[in-house]
């Protein structure tokens, strides 16, 4: 695992493009990055497999988007992805980390609430869908006191 860099746009563009069916765009990644959002590259025989984006400040933290290779999914790459993210996001002074997840996305919300996520509240038609929006469900995560 390591850092994403400019050169990593196009392979993460190319993972978000065969995951999602409202992908981000190219421009979105590399704002993340201009912006200085902590943003992973996880890397198998030297391939790019997955990445991750995290927002932090003000002792939150908010993983903006976590994607796994459709073919490596299943291995836990994304929990050893989302393990970084939260270290990351402890490192950084974060107290609380929150996530949107699509309800018509049983498989990463098992993986959040494995980590320790819990729901705290929806957001009607958050996410663009083919019919109509989709509601997000918001989970976080409070670190333990130290």
């Amino acid at each position: 695992m390591r850092a994403m860099r400019r050169d990593d746009l196009q392979r993460v563009s190319e993972l978000e493009q065969v995951s999602y069916d409202f992908p981000w765009s190219m421009g979105i990644f590399g704002d993340c990055l201009k912006a200085g959002h902590p943003s992973w590259v996880l890397c198998l025989d030297g391939s790019v497999i997955g990445y991750g984006i995290l927002s932090v400040g003000a002792g939150e933290a908010h993983v903006l988007n976590v994607c796994i290779d459709p073919a490596q999914r299943g291995q836990g790459f994304g929990r050893h992805l989302m393990r970084r993210l939260l270290d990351i996001a402890r490192w950084n002074g974060a107290e609380r980390v929150f996530l949107e997840v699509r309800p018509s996305n049983p498989n990463a919300q098992q993986l959040y609430a494995s980590m320790g996520f819990q729901e705290i509240g929806r957001r009607p038609r958050y996410y663009p869908a083919h019919e109509g929006r989709e509601d997000a469900i918001v989970m976080a995560l409070d670190f333990p006191l130290s």
